[in-house]
């Protein structure tokens, strides 16, 4: 069977599009990028009150909101116990259980795409192992629900709170949903200028008082400025006919977290990782698939997984990375506000971004984005 090339196993070619803008356009907030951030920022401006056009280079979460794994997890790009000694213990606590109560709102307001299955993280090696011993101690020490792990997968850390979903589906329900209450929201329409109140597209420029750039990789192509600060890679995935040769009830991680996989509810297996087989050369804005890191996830599924069903589909997207795996979330310009820089966890924490870009543009401030905020946090 010749795997979909570069077309998510999410993608079940039901989505018929939106319309490209092509007329001057005016509202009170700009929201460029329509993926899982962008999307919930566009639902908290309409509950704020205020008029939002949305427009995205491509689809509808044609980015890396609709091309991921499809994990819901709790915390921060770091490893708990890792986040605590980085970003200190006030915050790192509070990040998780922003994140863990996120996860729980996701799988209320989207119950069609969600599945609350806990997570593992597994061990690929003595050292690994012994690091998973110190993730659980720093969950259990603060009260945060984990336990440990041995069964078919492998030895580590079970997170109980952490799901599955569809991501591709949850943005298109979003969607439908802000066109509902009166968003007016365009596909294939890529923000070309972007300065204090206006953006400009190739055809036609929306007039506002707030623009909010909600996207993760290839965000310092659209805010220039940004340049040095986030940095894009490339991560890819591929998926399987549906199989029974096993049976995984929950996302896996593995290898530090470079490997990642979970059996769909039809039995396909999504798999990636390694990223770093790659080398330098998946430090990119090419979001295609490649052989040397395709390969290596195909040997991955036959020898680690256990599983010889057909792929179907390979894929890739970009996302961008931070220095502090912490996102950015900042007004760069006079009215012009950057969401993004996710380091992979796009899926919880973009959602939060999204929401708090919303409150930072109309009301000035936000407790959700206080925990993002540049400087540190004390201990």
């Amino acid at each position: 069977m010749t795997a979909d090339r570069n077309t998510p196993v999410w993608d079940d070619g039901s989505w018929r599009g939106l319309p490209r803008l092509e007329s001057d356009v005016s509202a009170d907030v700009c929201v460029v990028g329509l993926g899982g951030s962008g999307l919930t920022c566009v639902g908290e401006l309409l509950r704020l009150g205020v008029s939002v056009v949305g427009i995205d280079a491509g689809a509808v979460a044609g980015g890396a909101a609709g091309r991921n794994g499809g994990f819901l997890l709790a915390g921060s790009y770091d490893f708990y116990h890792d986040s605590v000694a980085r970003h200190g213990h006030h915050r790192a606590r509070r990040i998780y259980r922003l994140t863990m109560d996120e996860v729980a709102r996701i799988a209320a307001e989207t119950p069609e795409a969600v599945r609350i299955t806990g997570s593992l993280r597994i061990a690929d090696s003595d050292e690994e192992l012994e690091d998973c011993r110190h993730h659980l101690a720093a969950l259990m020490a603060d009260d945060l629900p984990a336990e440990w792990y041995d069964g078919p997968e492998g030895r580590g850390v079970l997170l109980p709170t952490d799901g599955a979903f569809n991501p591709l589906l949850r943005c298109r329900i979003l969607a439908h949903r802000a066109l509902e209450a009166g968003a007016r929201l365009y596909e294939h329409t890529p923000a070309l200028d972007v300065r204090t109140g206006e953006v400009r597209t190739p055809g036609g420029t929306i007039r506002c008082r707030q623009v909010i750039v909600a996207v993760d990789g290839r965000l310092e192509a659209i805010l220039p400025e940004l340049d040095g600060r986030i940095r894009t890679a490339r991560l890819q995935m591929l998926a399987t006919a549906p199989t029974d040769e096993v049976r995984l009830p929950r996302p896996v991680y593995a290898r530090w977290g470079y490997e990642y996989w979970q059996q769909l509810p039809d039995g396909r297996i999504a798999l990636g990782g390694f990223r770093d087989a790659g080398g330098e050369s998946q430090w990119t804005h090419q979001g295609e698939p490649c052989e040397p890191v395709q390969d290596r996830l195909e040997r991955f599924l036959r020898e680690r997984i256990g599983v010889r069903a057909p792929v179907t589909h390979r894929w890739a997207a970009c996302v961008a990375f931070t220095p502090t795996g912490l996102p950015l979330l900042e007004e760069v310009r006079p009215g012009v506000w950057a969401a993004g820089g996710y380091s992979g966890t796009g899926n919880v924490i973009g959602a939060l971004c999204g929401r708090a870009a919303a409150q930072l543009a109309v009301e000035g401030a936000s407790a959700l984005g206080d925990v993002f905020a540049s400087a540190p946090v004390s201990a």
